[in-house]
């Protein structure tokens, strides 16, 4: 590890310890938890950037303490308009270097045990948001398809939309993971680093072989590209879906009301599949979820599985007899 002449650790030589050693060498996570835990410091030496007026080399340990790390976990819900939720991933990576940091720089502890200190967010779980058969309808029909930009548009929104996959897992894949013959599947690799295997529609087959004949990327090429050659980020896709949700809110009212989020579009296929009738255990393993009990956020979220569910309850008749007390000083307190 790099340290200043007087032996103190530097918060540059720490951070790249920090992924070489501990994340890759060490823990060996998933280009998923680099990817989230890069973008979190990325946010977080652009906010000191802007703040502190430091490139992000010149900074030091001290500079990132609590208070400056809550400043930047304001700046996330009220700037960026980060959900609670996102606030404690970020917050997550940033615990995680710093219990790196206590280990391996205890001239920073103090700083370290302060930044641990702090809590994450508690936050109301609410119903899941998705979008009906009509309004997926809407979004697919929103892009311009005599566009480059439009043509990919459509067909990684509907990839999103008829295989349910993660943002992450969406924008990784690459020609190599599809089979678009007898069988069509794409393969991807999840949480957890569970490789699992989706099937793919008729109409989404042809929509992304003529995607791919489009492109001539090489197989091991992620599919999805900006105009400049580079793989897209979780803020391009919320961009392009926020771009092609305006148009679709034009002919699909019932979308004004809605915040759509790329994970909306796999919530979207979850719901989908369970009005048709899918299994629980069908829906998790397609969708690669942890546990069967995960799925059940789906069930809550939608109002016309309960009424079905209320329907077929036993109903009396029976009316519920009025409490009378029998005691007079029991009829006095009711009179309170």
């Amino acid at each position: 590890m790099n340290t200043t002449q007087s032996g103190v650790s530097t918060f540059s030589s720490l951070l790249e310890s920090f992924f070489l050693n501990r994340l890759l060498r060490q823990r060996q996570v998933s280009s998923h938890t680099v990817a989230s835990y890069r973008d979190t410091f990325r946010l977080l030496l652009q906010f000191a950037q802007q703040r502190l007026r430091k490139s992000p080399s010149a900074l030091a340990v001290p500079d990132l303490n609590a208070a400056f790390i809550g400043m930047f976990l304001d700046h996330l819900e009220q700037d960026r308009d980060n959900s609670a939720r996102s606030r404690n991933v970020r917050l997550a990576a940033i615990h995680s270097f710093f219990r790196y940091v206590a280990l391996h720089a205890p001239e920073y502890s103090a700083v370290a045990q302060c930044v641990l200190a702090m809590p994450s967010k508690r936050y109301v779980r609410r119903p899941i948001a998705y979008m009906t058969p009509d309004e997926a309808d809407a979004l697919l029909a929103a892009p311009d398809l005599t566009t480059w930009l439009g043509r990919r548009d459509r067909a990684l929104l509907l990839l999103a939309l008829r295989t349910g996959l993660r943002a992450s897992e969406l924008l990784g894949l690459r020609g190599q993971d599809f089979v678009l013959g007898t069988g069509a599947h794409v393969r991807c690799m999840g949480k957890g680093r569970k490789e699992r295997c989706t099937p793919l529609r008729k109409n989404t087959v042809a929509v992304l072989r003529s995607w791919l004949r489009e492109c001539h990327y090489p197989p091991s090429n992620p599919i999805f590209q900006s105009l400049r050659g580079t793989a897209l980020s979780h803020d391009s896709l919320q961009y392009l879906l926020d771009k092609h949700l305006a148009v679709a809110r034009l002919h699909c009212p019932s979308l004004i009301s809605k915040k759509v989020t790329p994970h909306s579009l796999r919530h979207s296929l979850a719901m989908n599949l369970l009005h048709h009738g899918a299994d629980r255990v069908v829906i998790a393993l397609w969708l690669g979820h942890e546990s069967v009990e995960t799925t059940a956020i789906y069930f809550q979220a939608d109002m016309q599985l309960k009424e079905q569910a209320l329907a077929k309850a036993a109903t009396t008749d029976v009316q519920a007899p009025r409490f009378r007390p029998n005691d007079h000083l029991l009829a006095f307190l009711k009179t309170l």
